[in-house]
């Protein structure tokens, strides 16, 4: 399906920068504009990213590594 008329990124383009992203470097955090960049694009009129979006977290590869999660430091109110 297209997701970007304006860049011809399909959802297969999605999943599969998304697979190749994580194959290449499993800590990696994937963003939308890692994405455009994997597939040689940038955003244009930014119309699809509602649907680039949630094609994205469709694939099971998106999560953030286990090791990288609950970073940030619980406020100490000092």
């Amino acid at each position: 399906m297209i997701i970007c008329s304006c860049k011809g990124i399909t959802d297969r383009d999605i999943h599969a920068a998304i697979a190749w992203m994580r194959a290449a470097d499993p800590a990696t955090i994937i963003t939308p504009g890692k994405v455009y960049h994997a597939l040689g694009h940038r955003p244009d009129c930014g119309g699809c990213m509602p649907l680039f979006l949630a094609t994205m977290r469709e694939n099971a590869q998106l999560e953030v590594p286990i090791h990288l999660r609950n970073l940030k430091r619980a406020n100490t109110g000092s």
